[in-house]
């Protein structure tokens, strides 16, 4: 006797199974999901704390200023979308003196975005620091800008607007940094950032006093 093969399972029934593994792929999605986005916004949270102790060089404590109706306010409108509000981080002595702030920036690089954050003291007029919160630029060359101290030391100091130069080939002013030979669009982008995000928030940064409130 001939063996016949398995008949096909009928249609609702395959239908069936599909639709409750699709429907616990869901679950699964948002169970996972929920578990990881608290923990991957603290790390965020804790990357961008560390970074503006960095580039500020250790304030004793920082707040928050949104951007809303042309003035920075550390009070925004309650049913505002703090998350996608532009923000900047005003750093504190221990006597409540303003040290500087903290801003962020990101344009394209050569790879994607690289996002940034970096110190300015309105007072000095000055650069504090930088630091590379995000780049997917080319390892090996482009990662240099936050790889290589020399690079970001070049950003403890000097006077915006920047002007990138060849490395060894700049005439020492003020406003000078040296690019990284082999990632210049990288280094040239980080140098952008920083220009264009002074030059967009200028007439705010000139309102805000020197004393903590």
């Amino acid at each position: 006797m001939n063996e016949q093969p398995p008949a096909d399972p009928p249609a609702l029934r395959l239908l069936g199974t599909l639709t409750l593994a699709g429907a616990l792929a869901g679950l699964l999605l948002v169970v996972v999901n929920g578990w990881a986005e608290p923990r991957i916004m603290a790390h965020r949270a804790e990357v961008l704390r560390e970074a503006i102790q960095e580039v500020l060089g250790g304030p004793e404590r920082y707040e928050t200023l949104f951007l809303v109706d042309g003035r920075l306010t550390a009070a925004p409108p309650a049913d505002a979308d703090t998350l996608k509000m532009d923000r900047i981080y005003a750093g504190y002595d221990a006597e409540g003196r303003s040290i500087g702030l903290a801003i962020s920036g990101g344009e394209p690089g050569f790879q994607d975005v690289i996002r940034l954050l970096f110190g300015f003291d309105p007072t000095t007029g000055r650069i504090t620091g930088m630091k590379v919160l995000e780049s997917k630029e080319t390892p090996g060359l482009g990662d240099k800008i936050e790889k290589d101290s020399s690079f970001v030391a070049e950003f403890a100091g000097p006077a915006p607007p920047l002007i990138g130069v060849k490395s060894g080939s700049g005439s020492g002013d003020e406003n000078e940094v040296d690019m990284i030979t082999g990632a210049t669009i990288s280094s040239r982008t980080v140098i952008d950032i920083i220009n264009h995000r002074l030059e967009e928030l200028e007439p705010y940064l000139l309102r805000i006093e020197g004393d903590a409130p």
